[in-house]
């Protein structure tokens, strides 16, 4: 497919049809290339492949057709001129920084963040000098705040894991660029289908594929889509060094799994908001996390930055008057459960249910999750495709039985 023809093209045809070139045999499905090498035509395109200077597959920790499809598949839905693609979500944010920041660079980060970003970012790059902070995701003074000389990097996530806060993405770019520095959106919970980061002025997004970019929960993937010049000139060094690599069949699944991208968001998006309404009218509920709902606090903004929707993942948390009653109250309501799942994950066609404090969250001290807002009495659903008066059934056998 040509570059003018691509321009012309809707997110919805591209997902479907953005890919490398067949090979002579024409087929119609990408095709998935199980190879860690690569025959080269001769010694001397052999030298300038591996110097980059030519064109060309070298080696399966450096690049794989299959996975150079779903590359180029990502970055025309999130409006990138790139995409490096890696083994883990995790891994792709190990690569960005390993990418970016040296010792004595700093980068400033949301508090709210998933569990294991902020003890990548906060503890185990501070051992090797990356210094950090972690500020309010809602407060863009703060982001302002915490910015420094040696600022580098400011990384957000929005919604977010599991309160579903959202920052301002535009005014963050212009806080981060004004100090010289890039900004990272996390988009694992929105995805290209309801929200473009790079559009509203951020230089790097972030995925991790496992969630909904596959959509089935099969394999385990990442993604940074960002310009050409970061992704060839800082993430793909990094990649050939460290091999952060996603195996090709796992790509070929993600290519899979994009074809539908937009259906499934917008499907599991009503879903979840029908069973954020029944659960705010639910006696046993405190609150309920949902963007789309008129109640959460950025409401207004979701519905801008998310293309009016507001997202598939909300959070609960269960009445109870002390820490201890309120996680005995949420294993009540998900030890109930006899159709939905229990399990961290997100993302699946089916409903998974989750207790963030003990889980997702569980590696972070007490005043982390505090910061962050991961209560005990805290019940994360990400709602699936099943009959929505099936979630809620299930959902009461808890709710409606709390001693």
């Amino acid at each position: 497919m040509d570059d003018a023809l691509r321009k012309t093209l809707h997110r919805d045809t591209l997902a479907v049809r953005e890919a490398v070139e067949r090979s002579p045999f024409g087929e119609n499905s990408e095709a998935l290339y199980l190879t860690s090498g690569y025959v080269q035509p001769s010694a001397e395109s052999a030298a300038l492949r591996f110097a980059g200077d030519e064109e060309g597959f070298t080696y399966g920790r450096y690049g794989n057709p299959t996975t150079a499809s779903f590359e180029q598949r990502l970055a025309a839905l999130e409006g990138a001129e790139a995409c490096m693609a890696t083994a883990s979500g995790m891994s792709a944010i190990l690569l960005m920084c390993l990418g970016l920041l040296k010792a004595g660079d700093h980068v400033v980060c949301s508090q709210s963040m998933f569990g294991s970003t902020i003890k990548l970012i906060g503890s185990d790059l501070a051992k090797f000098g990356v210094e950090s902070s972690f500020v309010p995701q809602t407060d863009v003074a703060a982001w302002k705040a915490a910015l420094k000389p040696n600022t580098r990097l400011l990384f957000a996530e929005t919604p977010t894991n599991p309160l579903t806060e959202v920052c301002d993405i535009a005014a963050l770019a212009d806080l981060a660029h004004n100090a010289g520095a890039l900004l990272c959106v996390d988009n694992c919970f929105a995805t290209p289908a309801l929200q473009r980061p790079i559009a509203l002025g951020a230089d790097i997004v972030m995925h991790s594929g496992t969630k909904y970019l596959d959509g089935q929960g099969r394999v385990m993937a990442g993604a940074l889509c960002a310009s050409q010049e970061i992704v060839t000139g800082k993430f793909l060094p990094i990649l050939k060094s460290a091999g952060m690599t996603l195996a090709p069949f796992n790509a070929w699944v993600m290519l899979k799994g994009l074809e539908t991208l937009d259906i499934r968001m917008r499907a599991q998006s009503a879903n979840a908001l029908a069973l954020a309404q029944w659960l705010e009218a639910h006696p046993a509920v405190a609150r309920v996390f949902s963007p789309g709902l008129p109640s959460h606090p950025q409401h207004a903004l979701a519905m801008r930055q998310q293309s009016g929707v507001g997202g598939a993942v909300l959070s609960f948390e269960v009445k109870a008057s002390t820490p201890e009653q309120a996680r005995a109250r949420a294993f009540h309501v998900l030890d109930a459960l006899r159709v939905l799942s229990l399990s961290t994950n997100l993302g699946d066609t089916k409903t998974l249910c989750a207790h963030p404090a003990s889980t997702s969250h569980g590696r972070l001290t007490e005043a982390q999750r505090q910061a962050a807002g991961v209560g005990q009495g805290l019940v994360r659903v990400a709602v699936g495709l099943e009959h929505i008066t099936d979630i809620q059934a299930d959902l009461a056998r808890g709710l409606d039985t709390l001693p």
